[in-house]
């Protein structure tokens, strides 16, 4: 077992709301950003959080696409206009590394954030 776990925290926003608060939406965009690096999605799972106790403004979203070489998760908060993303490819039928940099980088450039915090971890050994 061998891959690429890619995390970034966004901070300040300036993508549209719908991004942050529609599920639907936000599983599109990462559908279409999948496709155009190369990887292919094989299911996905968005959930639409209710808006929390006094706040002004909808809930956050979690969008997950399962990939056959792993997955992407994205989570927002509207409300500070933030987003974490998670892209995970395992690199077992070949290297997907520089897919999945390509991946995350074009993510990020679309919500248009202010501020990132990137990791990237090697998991597992090659065989």
């Amino acid at each position: 077992m061998q891959g690429l776990h890619l995390t970034a925290d966004l901070y300040d926003c300036a993508c549209d709301t719908r991004w942050l608060t529609d599920e639907q939406a936000l599983l599109s965009i990462c559908r279409q950003r999948i496709a155009a690096v190369g990887l292919r999605a094989v299911a996905e799972l968005g959930h639409q959080f209710p808006a929390a106790e006094g706040a002004a403004g909808p809930g956050g979203v979690t969008a997950t696409v399962l990939l056959a070489e792993s997955h992407v998760c994205v989570h927002t908060w509207p409300e500070q206009r933030a987003i974490t993303l998670d892209v995970y490819v395992c690199n077992f039928s070949g290297d997907h590394s520089d897919k999945a940099f390509t991946l995350i980088d074009a993510l990020i450039a679309f919500f248009s954030p202010a501020r990132i915090e990137r990791h990237a971890l090697a998991r597992g050994k090659p065989a």
